[in-house]
């Protein structure tokens, strides 16, 4: 194995060295061992020195590209063998659990996203929000609880941050402190840093979630009643043209998600988003997502861009992730061009509140409507609007209000 590693290192794996006499480096004990005279924070802080100096060292010694062609266990040995070169010069112990813990850390470090791993790999967690490297909250069923899990410092957490980043080819420096990206996995990221953040590095992340929920879920979950779930699924086979209003986190994109799954097998879909977040499960759906400028401000493409371009494309359906912008104008002309039982959502605390936000995008795109003809071409585009709201608890609940379009002001 170590043979594969002096391959695509370009260097000579040292042998597990012996243990000096005298010294026992790691020991079978499970349980922590506290040398003498020795304070928990001390020891805290030579183990994390431990990690610095193990995390430096193998940042020196291995070819991190020819890794991704390796085996986790194999990396996880070599990072052990590297962990046990430096141990007997530190002034510290470990048992058995301990460095082995520390060997996991080691790897996400190198290989992964650091702490941000093992809550990622948490199916459970709805949201990760990090207010700095010492505060990290997560929303699990339905409420945020502080957790104990922390970067080492305001330069690690931002050193993970810039390898997000540089995963997806964006930009986060002074010049350009705040960015949204999506991780491999799907999931969403809002990052900010100094100077906009004032007490340390602000992260935001939506989770990606694996399984999909149907409306019978919802039901289960007594998110809407059996009568609202049957209403909705006539509503998309009837090829209504559907907007999900709602506030942030209350449910917009899984129940647009779950409702899709009731679009004809023979439609053509297509799907605009500014974050790709949407799970349809047809077959033939054709997914754009928008782009922003390079370092160089060039090359962005909005969403108002991908719906132009999908009206080419010989879509039945269109779908919007979000609209949030000038966009509004192009879906509700596709909305009343032939494209019925398009769907969007947008943010709103009342049905009302979302037909007078669309409204507003209008009046801010820079296109100049009267107010009567903005509001005739709503009333013409829109069916259905569905307002999603958010419920304090444990369970994941939301509450659905159906109103129709033809009791718009």
């Amino acid at each position: 194995m170590f043979d594969k590693f002096r391959e695509l290192q370009g260097r000579e794996v040292n042998p597990r060295p012996e243990p000096e006499p005298g010294l026992s480096t790691i020991v079978a004990s499970q349980a922590p061992i506290v040398d003498d005279n020795d304070t928990a924070m001390q020891r805290r802080r030579r183990i994390a020195a431990l990690r610095d100096e193990t995390h430096h060292r193998l940042l020196e010694t291995l070819n991190l590209s020819a890794l991704s062609k390796v085996s986790r266990d194999e990396v996880l040995v070599e990072i052990g063998v590297v962990l046990d070169e430096l141990l007997p010069g530190q002034a510290v112990t470990l048992s058995r659990e301990e460095r082995d813990t520390l060997v996991t850390d080691l790897y996400n470090e190198v290989m992964g996203l650091g702490p941000l791993e093992a809550l990622l790999a948490d199916d459970s967690i709805a949201d990760i929000l990090i207010n700095g490297p010492d505060n990290i909250f997560v929303e699990q069923g339905g409420l945020l609880e502080l957790i104990n899990v922390h970067f080492q410092s305001e330069a690690h957490l931002r050193r993970i941050l810039q390898k997000i980043v540089n995963m997806i080819g964006r930009r986060l420096d002074e010049s350009n402190p705040y960015v949204d990206a999506r991780l491999p996995d799907g999931s969403r990221l809002n990052a900010v840093i100094s100077p906009i953040a004032l007490d340390g590095t602000l992260v935001s992340i939506r989770k990606f979630r694996r399984d999909k929920l149907s409306l019978n879920d919802l039901v289960n979950y007594n998110a809407m009643s059996p009568q609202m779930a049957e209403y909705l699924r006539a509503v998309v086979a009837c090829r209504l043209n559907i907007v999900i209003s709602g506030g942030t986190g209350s449910g917009k994109t899984t129940l647009l998600n779950a409702i899709s799954a009731y679009i004809g097998k023979r439609e053509r879909i297509i799907t605009i988003e500014d974050v790709a977040e949407l799970q349809l499960q047809q077959i033939h759906v054709g997914r754009m997502e928008a782009r922003p400028a390079n370092f160089e401000g060039r090359g962005a493409v909005t969403q108002r861009d991908c719906i132009r371009n999908a009206l080419r494309m010989r879509p039945d359906r269109i779908i919007v992730g979000e609209t949030r912008g000038d966009e509004v104008l192009d879906m509700l002309q596709a909305m009343n061009t032939g494209h019925d039982g398009s769907m969007t959502t947008i943010h709103a605390n009342s049905a009302r509140d979302a037909c007078s936000r669309i409204e507003n995008l209008i009046a801010m795109s820079g296109v100049e409507i009267p107010l009567a003809a903005s509001r005739r071409q709503i009333a013409s585009a829109i069916n259905i609007v569905i307002q999603v709201n958010r419920l304090q608890g444990r369970q994941p609940q939301s509450h659905l209000d159906l109103r129709s379009d033809r009791k718009r002001r």
